[in-house]
């Protein structure tokens, strides 16, 4: 039997947002099957096309494609407008008016001062799903203010336990909260379409980093709560601060090894140690002692990896007892894993400006849909025609003007539609 459609086929999503958090959103909608219009300020558009590599060559110096947007924004359609200018915003929400769904990431209030509020997009379609992303949310004391991934983390107390217990805190050097909120908002969004289905009701979807990361806290937030302020967690460097043993362990040559073990493992990992004489250790015997003991119990477990010829021996010792453990990849060495290159976890592009590259693959597996093998990110303004006539029946003359005017901009690179003027805006 051949597969179905994707499953979001027939949903139409306008999106305008920018960076990571909310084209991860618009992105994985896009990927599902659903038609997604980004609407990208002129005249630059997403500020992430000048992110990550760029096309070579003179002739590439002002192209509007790069590594980071096609990774964040690959199968989505691209409409660059001057929302300052009233064609602009007028054309805005005539497409929200065809749209299921608008996702948006500005801060807080600047959607309503450009007039694009929930209450402005309702009057012109009453079933819309509007999905606001931000950093801390539409209402409290935070609201109004602007900020990044980094800064979701911070007030989450999630960047005071990252870190030496000896130095400051240390910097997540990759955006985990935007993409984690952008699968929140993709994943509230796809309820909030089930529940109009239903229904027939749109809504406001708010979503914002603060949440998300404070969410990540697997077991602290009671404890503190029970325990007060004073039992602020610390940050244990490269240990757990359970004890378990769980953390990450030097082999040697610079390289390491994750070991996660829990109560019930601890015998497992002795044995695997050839070690049963710290079953009975007072400093190991409990997962309390273990975790007051954690660094002498690191020491021990590092001078014991260190006599393997190879961390994959050392791996395979404790494989050989089921303890949880894992080799610490580089991404080099991550990406040209045949697990992950079997299951597409690493996706390889090609790009007809920037070549052939890898990008992360769909994280969901479906059996009813396999994931596309050709993907392809759109140039600024390159479906600008397609969109605006298809959706909002306007002729290559009248596209024309609206380039002629500045309201519509485009990649110089992009092939106009007939008529529609070869000079780029």
């Amino acid at each position: 039997m051949p597969p179905g459609p994707p499953m979001l086929t027939g949903y139409r999503v306008l999106d305008m947002t920018q960076f990571v958090a909310g084209p991860t959103c618009t992105r994985l909608l896009a990927e599902l099957g659903a038609e997604v219009i980004k609407v990208e300020l002129a005249p630059g558009g997403d500020r992430g096309r000048n992110s990550g590599d760029k096309p070579r060559g003179p002739a590439a110096r002002e192209s509007s494609a790069s590594t980071y947007f096609f990774q964040h924004n690959h199968s989505k359609k691209s409409v660059a407008i001057d929302i300052k200018h009233p064609r602009g915003r007028a054309l805005v929400l005539a497409l929200a008016a065809q749209s299921d769904v608008v996702v948006e990431n500005f801060a807080p209030g600047v959607m309503a001062r450009a007039g694009f509020g929930y209450e402005a997009l309702r009057a012109v379609n009453p079933a819309v799903i509007l999905c606001s992303i931000s950093l801390a949310g539409q209402t409290g004391p935070l609201s109004g203010k602007p900020g990044f991934d980094y800064m979701g983390a911070a007030y989450a107390g999630i960047t005071a336990a990252i870190g030496e217990p000896d130095r400051a805190p240390a910097q997540l050097t990759m955006a985990i909260g935007d993409s984690a909120t952008g699968v929140t908002a993709a994943m509230a969004i796809a309820v909030a379409l089930l529940h109009r289905e239903r229904t027939g009701e749109g809504q406001h979807i708010d979503c914002s980093l603060l949440d998300t990361y404070f969410n990540m806290h697997e077991v602290n937030v009671p404890k503190t709560a029970l325990r007060g302020a004073g039992f602020a967690p610390g940050r244990m460097g490269s240990l757990h601060p359970d004890g378990g043993p769980t953390g990450v362990f030097r082999y040697r040559d610079g390289s390491a090894i994750a070991i996660m073990v829990m109560p019930h493992q601890w015998r497992a990992m002795t044995a695997a140690m050839g070690r049963l004489d710290l079953r009975d250790d007072p400093r190991f015997a409990t997962p309390r002692a273990r975790r007051d003991n954690n660094r002498a119990l690191a020491e021990i477990i590092e001078t014991w990896l260190a006599g393997f010829p190879s961390r994959e021996a050392a791996i395979a010792a404790l494989e050989a007892e089921r303890v949880p453990c894992a080799p610490v990849l580089t991404l080099p060495e991550a990406m040209a894993h045949p697990h992950l290159r079997a299951r597409g976890t690493v996706r390889r592009v090609e790009d007809k400006s920037l070549g052939a590259f890898d990008i992360p693959g769909l994280a969901a597996k479906f059996s009813a849909w396999p994931a596309p093998e050709s993907l392809r990110a759109p140039l600024l303004g390159e479906d600008n025609a397609a969109v605006l006539g298809d959706l909002l029946g306007m002729n290559a003359a009248e596209i024309a003007a609206l380039h002629a005017e500045k309201v519509l901009v485009r990649d110089g690179a992009a092939v106009p539609a007939d008529g529609e003027g070869s000079e780029p805006s």
